[in-house]
């Protein structure tokens, strides 16, 4: 009896590991060139973290999202903001248990008044916040606010009509 356990742990352990995504560790250049991207696709860009019980709220909604909109020009990434020292023994078992399917990057610029201005003049740091855009309609918005899947559902309905 043991051993069956045993083996099933270490299965499932496996499985998880197979199945969860690369999580890059990224710089904010890579949400500059995504803003500067000149493509027809709408872009849903959250900025959340573990330890942020809205942000993880609202996740679910997000992957809806990613699900419906799966086969039209909009992406949906997640830009986690949890410390780079959390990225194996939290981020990494966090994103593989939810089973995320968006796209997740970590990024590592502790220094938030730094970049904070140029995502959004209006951002006071607070999260989650979320910037949807599409460059080719010159379609820009900022959301520093937890979101509803309707919420998120009728934007992105008005950016691709």
């Amino acid at each position: 009896m043991k051993i069956s356990l045993i083996l099933i742990l270490i299965n499932s352990t496996f499985y998880l590991h197979v199945k969860a995504q690369t999580i890059p560790i990224v710089k904010f250049d890579y949400y500059e060139q995504l803003r500067s991207k000149q493509n027809d696709t709408t872009y849903i860009v959250n900025f959340w973290a573990t330890w942020c019980k809205p942000c993880v709220n609202e996740l679910p909604y997000f992957e809806q999202i990613n699900k419906k909109y799966k086969n039209e020009k909009v992406q949906v990434i997640l830009i986690s903001l949890d410390f780079i020292k959390q990225y194996d023994f939290k981020l990494k078992p966090f994103v593989a248990k939810r089973e995320l399917q968006s796209q997740v990057v970590l990024l590592d610029e502790p220094n938030y008044n730094a970049w904070i201005d140029k995502v959004d003049k209006n951002w006071g740091g607070a999260i989650p916040a979320t910037v949807i855009f599409n460059n080719d309609k010159k379609q820009y918005h900022f959301f520093e606010r937890e979101f509803s899947f309707e919420e998120l559902d009728q934007i992105v309905i008005r950016l691709t009509q």
